[in-house]
């Protein structure tokens, strides 16, 4: 097929930087990450998942059909016990909020190859040799879609199609002219195109956007907010954060009434989400998941904004 030449332009991307990420599977969400660490290691006779995490784990469970069981943590967002697991079982560990680092580690210790590491809200977090784990870059910077894979046992790459994302832009370009809240139903329509899309590699559209991104300074930004947020509502918080951590998603702050706090915030259009409503129907209302979905306040640290912006986080939370 010849390349075309004339014709209206494209968007301009400069295709100049380096996905940190650029060295694992590009795929095109993070879910399927985790599908394609799934068939990758074939016979699995069971997954262990935490009650506390996203419903869009169990999408690659229920195309795969394998049995899974939930697990339940603790205070600090650790499992509340070891599980001894079988062969041919796994467990999922979730990189909370991008603050558990350190105890991904302990776990790699524990679990070697049996580990599956969810960072996809832990998107600088290294990756530990011989441990599968997976991203999703668009927790952290303005992407229609894509997800990251690493694992030692890797499918034949050309049974996958590339995929294309012109179609989920809508809410990312609405967003420069218009305020979040107005491209918001964009939003959710863009994730609702993500549910249950067979495993394709990542677009090049979203390649080369993730190519424009200095993720040094994302990094930077990132960290000053939450260094400034953590100065003042570190000894309020009760959770215990673990300093040190590569980069973190958000400030992840626990305090008894959140939910009332979360509703303040919102109606000073400081978008605080839920992570996540789903566990309200898999938990018994007085199991401790709920009371963290209820409780953390996961506040905004990325690189839109800086310390005028955190202080009017603080003044809502204060006052």
């Amino acid at each position: 097929m010849h390349k075309e030449i004339g014709g209206y332009f494209q968007l301009e991307l400069s295709n100049k930087g380096s996905f940190m990420h650029d060295n694992g599977v590009l795929l095109n969400s993070g879910r399927n990450a985790l599908e394609y660490i799934l068939r990758a290691k074939g016979n699995i006779s069971r997954l262990w998942i935490p009650y506390y995490t996203c419903d869009t784990v169990l999408e690659p469970l229920v195309k795969l059909n394998l049995p899974y069981s939930f697990y339940s943590i603790d205070e600090q967002l650790e499992l509340q016990k070891l599980i001894e697991l079988q062969h041919g079982e796994y467990i999922l560990y979730t990189n909370y909020f991008g603050v558990k680092d350190r105890y991904v580690h302990y776990l790699s210790e524990q679990y070697g190859s049996q580990l599956v590491v969810d960072n996809a809200q832990a998107l600088y977090a290294e990756v530990i040799k011989g441990i599968s784990t997976l991203y999703s870059p668009r927790k952290f910077v303005g992407i229609p879609d894509g997800g990251i894979a690493y694992e030692d046992l890797p499918l034949e790459r050309q049974v996958y199609e590339l995929d294309k994302s012109y179609c989920r832009c809508g809410h990312l370009l609405r967003r420069y002219d218009e305020p979040a809240s107005d491209g918001y139903i964009d939003f959710r329509a863009n994730s609702g195109q993500l549910v249950m899309q067979p495993v394709r590699e990542m677009s090049l559209l979203t390649r080369a956007l993730l190519s424009n991104i200095d993720f040094i300074q994302v990094r930077e930004r990132r960290l000053k907010n939450f260094a400034y947020l953590h100065k003042h509502l570190g000894t309020s918080n009760l959770l215990d954060l673990n300093i040190p951590f590569f980069c973190p998603m958000v400030y992840p702050y626990r305090m008894r009434e959140g939910a009332d706090i979360r509703k303040k915030l919102i109606a000073d259009k400081i978008y605080v989400a839920t992570y996540w409503p789903n566990v309200f129907q898999w938990c018994a209302s007085d199991a401790l998941e709920c009371r963290l979905a209820d409780d953390i306040l996961p506040l905004p640290i990325d690189q839109r904004y800086g310390s005028c912006d955190m202080e009017r986080i603080l003044n809502v939370i204060n006052n």
